[in-house]
């Protein structure tokens, strides 16, 4: 694991698997460029990974310091390793996401808001949950250097997938010290804040 800042100042380099330091230095709002080995999985392919861990069966990866990408790509086209990779809603992982937390996982990657469990689940277990731009598939593609199924290949795009990023950026919007990044958004709007 490595953390640096960029030149700018503004923007945080970290690499995966992550650690705790690293996570509790994160801070709602921070952006961040994500580089290492993360795992893509959706709906069901968490649903998968909750009935191993009710049945008490080892998971297909160990999800311990991993960050979760929350995505369902596209085929890849030729000469790429995946086709377009833009991040699935959240909430639709709320139900699974405490018990990951509990086991180790570190950090999350999709779009949207999360329950008040998960955000309970984040501060408890030392975690964070990232956003990506919903809209740019094609661009955060680039980011993902590699990509191969390690689990459920019958789900097709919903597959447990590891892959291999550089410079995938991201916006911390919870963190472990309870930030909410859409919620000062919110409160930042309503008391007639700058609108640009």
């Amino acid at each position: 694991m490595s953390e640096k800042m960029l030149d700018n100042g503004d923007v945080l380099e970290i690499t995966t698997p992550l650690t705790d330091e690293t996570v509790e230095n994160l801070k709602a709002g921070q952006r961040v460029l994500i580089s290492g080995t993360i795992y893509g999985g959706r709906d069901s392919a968490h649903k998968r990974m909750i009935a191993a861990l009710d049945a008490k069966e080892p998971l297909p990866v160990d999800l311990k310091g991993q960050v979760i990408y929350y995505v369902g790509p596209a085929p890849a086209p030729p000469g790429r390793p995946i086709g377009s990779a833009g991040p699935t809603t959240s909430g639709r992982m709320d139900a699974y996401t405490p018990r990951l937390l509990e086991i180790g996982l570190k950090g999350m990657l999709g779009k949207g808001s999360r329950s008040k469990e998960v955000k309970d689940a984040i501060r408890r277990y030392k975690a964070v949950y990232l956003a990506l731009v919903g809209g740019a598939a094609a661009l955060i593609s680039q980011s993902i250097l590699e990509s191969e199924v390690v689990a459920y290949e019958e789900l097709g795009p919903e597959a447990l997938r590891r892959m291999k990023v550089k410079n995938l950026p991201a916006v911390v919007i919870n963190d472990v010290h309870g930030g909410d990044l859409y919620e000062q958004g919110r409160a930042k709007y309503a008391k007639g804040g700058d609108r640009g």
